[in-house]
């Protein structure tokens, strides 16, 4: 009897221990199968972050220079890719000199204007930095945009201090290339540097098409913030315009109105006359809304002081989509100027 007992025992010891060997065997199990799963998670989540940054930045490497070109018409401002804001109207000197430039950029300033456009070849940047400064209005309100001469081309660092100079106003919102040239490379890159040690804000082009702006883009560091050319109801460059808003580039026009020995022709086009009559606006005022409305920066020049107070008042009318496209109808791709 004795030794049966002992048997029993036995068994069922090892069966306990064989038991609490599958206990414990199971919970290792659970707890790696938790763990395993967690890892698993872990691992999914990272390749799903990835993915979606991919995708982002795959959008964004499509075309990383594009970006919309919008006029806050509340601020009459548009931001530049340089990051600072520019008046979406102005004036511009060409062929004002001496006082009539220091009275006609007073009378601007005086009517609200805040964007004046120079150029080496004016030969009125010292006439635009005198009116500046006189003009009781703080320099951080105001914008003014230069431009070197090809003729400068080959040494654009005495250029740009000579530009310093002469307009004395601590510093150049923006500078610009008059137009292609030998050298124009070397003359960008070393606004790119004036820009790096705080003497111009932002850089530009002006007279570069799509033809130029292919083959000269590749070649510099700093997208220009600005493309200035000839742009007018008879000369609309309705394909430049948005290949170089595509390129994140604000656009602005000079002869705006049509140019010297142009001009009458232009206001008195009977379409845009008509569209005047029923605004109760010039044509003048008519045309410079019609370039404000395709996203085109005015620099209309005058020397009268009533004109430059109505080239001021673009704001209080807008023109219908009907209207924008008898004017657009109007383009005969006549250039005005060789530039």
């Amino acid at each position: 009897m004795k030794k049966i007992l002992d048997i029993f025992l036995a068994v069922s010891l090892m069966l306990g221990i064989t038991a609490c060997g599958n206990s414990a065997n199971e919970s290792s199990a659970l707890d790696t199968a938790s763990v395993d799963t967690e890892i698993t998670n872990a691992k999914m989540s990272e390749t799903v972050s990835p993915k979606a940054t991919t995708s982002a930045s795959a959008d964004e490497e499509e075309n990383p220079l594009k970006s919309d070109i919008e006029f806050d018409f509340e601020t009459k401002t548009v931001t530049l890719n340089s990051g600072y804001k520019m008046p979406i109207y102005g004036i511009g000197t060409y062929s004002l000199e001496g006082e009539v430039c220091v009275n006609s950029v007073t009378a601007a300033l005086e009517n609200g204007v805040r964007l004046i456009d120079t150029a080496y070849m004016y030969h009125n940047e010292e006439s635009v930095g005198e009116a500046v400064r006189s003009s009781g209005v703080p320099r951080e309100e105001i914008f003014v945009i230069t431009k070197l001469y090809p003729n400068q081309f080959s040494d654009p660092e005495a250029a740009i201090e000579q530009a310093l100079e002469k307009l004395d106003i601590g510093y150049i919102d923006m500078m610009l290339l008059h137009h292609p040239g030998t050298d124009d490379v070397k003359a960008y890159k070393a606004m790119e540097k004036a820009v790096a040690e705080g003497k111009i804000r932002s850089i530009g082009l002006s007279n570069w098409y799509v033809e130029e702006l292919e083959d000269f883009l590749p070649q510099i560091n700093i997208t220009p913030a600005l493309v200035q050319n000839e742009i007018h109801p008879y000369y609309q460059e309705n394909d430049v315009i948005p290949y170089i808003h595509d390129l994140g580039i604000v656009v602005q026009c000079w002869y705006p109105l049509g140019g010297r020995g142009y001009t009458k022709e232009l206001l008195g086009d009977s379409v845009i006359s008509e569209i005047a009559e029923a605004h109760g606006k010039s044509s003048a005022q008519i045309i410079l809304r019609w370039d404000l409305q395709k996203g085109v920066v005015v620099i209309p020049g005058s020397s009268d002081p009533d004109h430059i107070k109505e080239n001021t008042e673009l704001f209080d009318f807008e023109l219908t989509d009907e209207e924008m496209e008898r004017i657009n109808a109007l383009d005969r791709n006549e250039k005005h100027d060789w530039y």
